[in-house]
């Protein structure tokens, strides 16, 4: 992983705070798009440091709102930086940074859930998977609303090396809830040990570096925020298609404060569900009384192979839902009754 970078002495020229920016447009922090604007300067540089060396790098920010991040991203020497901005009332005070910085910041009015970044910069940055992270990384104070649909599409991106892996393993810095966050980074055994954490940690070398109060925040939200990093793994912990581990692992997880058996179960039909389970289980060597939290990534890597083999055998087993099972029966009785 590239060491944490200085900020360049390159510097954008004068400019209204972000605060001033915030007036000068009147903008507005939107509840239903949960936005937070992060005001003070010395925490999106600190961001930004973490991040790692990006002297020369081309840099895709999601969300940058007013601006605060992108500023201390421009001051550290990119040689890109590309936003992609879903409101539109923040766009001319982009459009005033990228005059302070000609040629250097491309703005896109777009969602970030669609937005393809693999065709935003040049393939000649692309690098082999087996080397150093290519000198493309993203940035970006993620909307609380957006950061955990968004994350789960780019570890699939990363599963299937594509969007913005197609540049090689991409480095992410991100910020979520404190409590995602620590799910993300959890290890195994840990309370906050969830879906999130596995599905994140068998794709990539994960690292909360840092917690932002909620008060440096405008408007203060009700939570702290992880500032979170990510680096894909050259080789993923489990080698199965990203469908199949985010269904057993999803399985498992629902009955978090049961144990293990109980969430595998719901992987196959009610009449083969015992067999199935015992199967599973026994050819995965899982105690069936360990607990969600206290399965590592090893344990979840036995359980995907022979699930696998299982649906190898059972072509119809992995399209299997049991909530629709229960659906249809509870239909049925209707119908009886």
């Amino acid at each position: 992983m590239a060491a944490s970078g200085k900020l360049s002495t390159s510097r954008l020229p004068p400019l209204p705070t972000i605060r001033e920016i915030i007036k000068l447009f009147r903008l507005q922090a939107t509840k239903q798009l949960s936005q937070n604007f992060l005001l003070d300067l010395r925490l999106t540089d600190k961001i930004v440091r973490k991040a790692g060396n990006l002297a020369n790098a081309y840099v895709y920010e999601v969300g940058p709102g007013p601006g605060g991040i992108t500023r201390s991203i421009l001051n550290a020497d990119v040689a890109e930086l590309l936003v992609v901005e879903k409101d539109t009332r923040f766009i001319p005070g982009l459009q005033m940074l990228s005059e302070a910085a000609p040629g250097k910041l491309r703005i896109v009015h777009g969602d970030v859930l669609t937005f393809k970044v693999e065709k935003a910069f040049s393939e000649s940055l692309q690098r082999p998977w087996e080397d150093d992270p290519p000198n493309v990384h993203i940035i970006g104070n993620l909307p609380f609303s957006v950061s955990t649909p968004l994350i789960i599409k780019w570890l699939e991106n990363i599963s299937c090396r594509d969007g913005p892996f197609v540049y090689g393993r991409t480095q992410m810095t991100l910020t979520f809830q404190k409590e995602v966050a620590e799910r993300l980074a959890a290890n195994t055994g840990s309370k906050q040990r969830s879906r999130l954490s596995v599905m994140a940690q068998y794709l990539c070398n994960v690292r909360h570096i840092f917690t932002i109060p909620g008060r440096a925040f405008v408007p203060k939200p009700e939570v702290d925020v992880g500032v979170v990093h990510f680096t894909p793994l050259i080789q993923p912990r489990i080698e199965q298609p990203f469908k199949l581990v985010e269904k057993v692992v999803q399985n498992v997880f629902q009955f978090r404060r049961k144990y293990c058996h109980r969430g595998l179960g719901m992987l196959f039909p009610e009449a083969q569900r015992l067999e199935n389970t015992g199967r599973l289980l026994e050819l995965a060597d899982i105690d069936p009384t360990l607990r969600p939290r206290q399965l590592s990534i090893s344990h979840f890597k036995s359980l995907c192979d022979v699930y696998r083999k299982m649906c190898d055998e059972d072509p119809q087993l992995f399209a299997y839902n049991f909530r629709e099972e229960l659906r249809q029966r509870k239909s049925k009785k209707k119908e009886r009754g």
